[in-house]
């Protein structure tokens, strides 16, 4: 089992001016290349730096030059943590706090909201985006190339074939408004490197560059090369060698990317940022894993939250070590947009965050929540936060619960324990019924002693502060499905905007 001091993805280079202040680029001085790489569904204990059995040399170097971000927060789900990455605000604020964006929804990121590539362009940035969008296509002004995007080439919905690129039996492939019909056959982690080589190869480079790129690695349904299944014949677990592959598949990938920026002479001025975008999904199927984290993707567990996170870049102030300050995915904005010379929303969660990753100062960000969800549903009502070091959760923390192990033979978990006990946490003995659980999590990072009983003043304390926030809550955007408008075949067979 891996060590809580180092984490998952992230990687990013700012300035700082001689005093500790940070450096905001004037006109006169060229701006960083932004590279925002996004890993879906990565857990804690699926990165080499944190796990030796995974093969991840490129984001292992990169890791431990740059400096580890080890209490790097993010969403539950995919679509909630891209609605953070995107707007700066907790998207229980954004109606996004429920559940991921399905492929016949009619719904989307509400438009009130301006996103961080719009802003950017503010600020003579050329902005492209490669991989996973999630955030609602059903009509053109929630696409992409709408939301500040100026190339776009991905996916709109949640998941898709690795190898033809479809879901449901329609292709989900395009470049901007153009569906690409001809990379049946293609690994996706292939073919997003290759398209990100195309665009840093082509780009003005006396314009900065801003590159979202969210891969569709690792999510499901989970598919790999041969040759990266053959790197892993000690594990004896059929999906969680394909998982395996995967990571190392998409550790390649980044390295291509990296030699791109490298050759075309950007890297040395580029701020490169890789983050997960939740915890792993640790079930049988999807094989993910967050040892010693309590939980999985989808759960309030910091297994759900807790992201592998990490910067790099030549002009840190503080390199080759462990950050244990609390930073969140709606910092980002903030962090990004003050850096380059903008100013963020008064009423923005988000805080600017560049002296905690730069220096290493304490971080401003002292609290935070991690969902108010007042559906009801598997996962639902609930709600959680952190303040310092205590962390509360009121209602359902979601399941899987416990410290699920790696799977070490084909279909076994925990002996042989069946789905349906597996998805409610039976085989850990857990109490499901309970509603209120509180930890310290700086004493108890893997979530093992709950302090409810004992500590029922902290309770009402972090209870209060919800309350406070729920006041911001806005409604659950769960619209009724649309199969019938949404259907590809009026599309010319593929998912495409225009039907709501």
């Amino acid at each position: 089992m891996q060590s809580l001091a180092i984490p998952c993805c992230i990687l990013l280079v700012v300035l700082t001016s001689v005093t500790g202040e940070p450096l905001v680029y004037r006109q006169d001085v060229q701006k960083p290349h932004i590279v925002f790489v996004a890993i879906d569904d990565l857990g804690w204990n699926d990165i080499g730096y944190n796990n030796p059995d995974i093969i991840t040399p490129t984001l292992d170097k990169l890791a431990r030059e740059g400096v580890i971000l080890n209490q790097s927060y993010v969403q539950p789900l995919c679509t909630p943590t891209r609605a953070a990455f995107m707007t700066g605000y907790f998207p229980y604020r954004v109606g996004l706090q429920h559940k991921t964006l399905e492929r016949d929804e009619p719904a989307g990121l509400p438009l009130n909201f301006t996103l961080l590539p719009k802003r950017l362009k503010e600020h003579g940035y050329e902005t492209y985006m490669i991989g996973k969008w999630h955030l609602g296509f059903c009509k053109y002004e929630y696409i992409p190339n709408a939301r500040g995007f100026d190339h776009f080439y991905g996916f709109y919905n949640t998941e898709e074939a690795y190898y033809n690129h479809s879901i449901g039996g329609y292709l989900d492939l395009r470049e901007n408004m153009v569906g690409d019909f001809n990379e049946n056959g293609t690994y996706s982690s292939y073919l997003f490197a290759r398209k990100a080589e195309e665009y840093i190869a082509k780009h003005n480079k006396s314009n900065p560059m801003y590159l979202y790129f969210p891969f569709q690695s690792v999510h499901g349904p989970i598919a790999v090369p041969q040759k990266y299944y053959d790197m892993y014949p000690s594990i004896h677990d059929g999906n969680r060698r394909i998982k395996s592959g995967m990571i190392t598949a998409l550790d390649d990938a980044v390295k291509e990317l990296v030699t791109s920026l490298q050759k075309h002479g950007l890297w040395e001025n580029t701020l490169f940022i890789l983050t997960t975008d939740n915890g792993g999904p640790a079930t049988p199927r999807n094989a993910g894993n967050n040892l010693p984290l309590r939980g999985s993707k989808a759960t309030l567990w910091e297994g759900g939250t807790r992201g592998i996170a990490f910067v790099h870049g030549n002009i840190l102030e503080r390199k080759g070590y462990v950050n244990n300050e609390m930073i969140h995915a709606v910092d980002w904005y903030p962090s990004l947009l003050e850096l380059v010379g903008g100013k963020r929303d008064p009423d923005m969660d988000g805080i600017n965050v560049w002296n905690t990753i730069v220096r290493g100062d304490p971080s401003p960000r002292t609290e935070f929540i991690y969902n108010i969800d007042e559906m009801k549903g598997p996962r639902s009502p609930s709600a959680a936060i952190r303040v310092g070091d205590y962390k509360l959760i009121v209602g359902k923390p979601g399941t899987p619960d416990g410290w699920v192990p790696v799977p070490q033979i084909d279909g076994v978990w925990e002996e042989r324990v069946l789905m349906d006990e597996y998805e409610e946490g039976r085989e850990f003995g857990f109490d499901n019924s309970k509603k209120v659980y509180l930890f310290n999590i700086k004493d108890d990072p893997t979530e093992h002693h709950d302090l409810a009983n004992e500590m029922p003043d902290k309770v009402a304390e972090l209870h209060a502060k919800i309350h406070e926030y729920k006041k911001k809550l806005v409604p659950a955007i769960y619209p009724p499905r649309e199969k019938e408008k949404a259907d590809p075949r009026k599309f010319g067979d593929i998912w495409s905007p225009g039907w709501c």
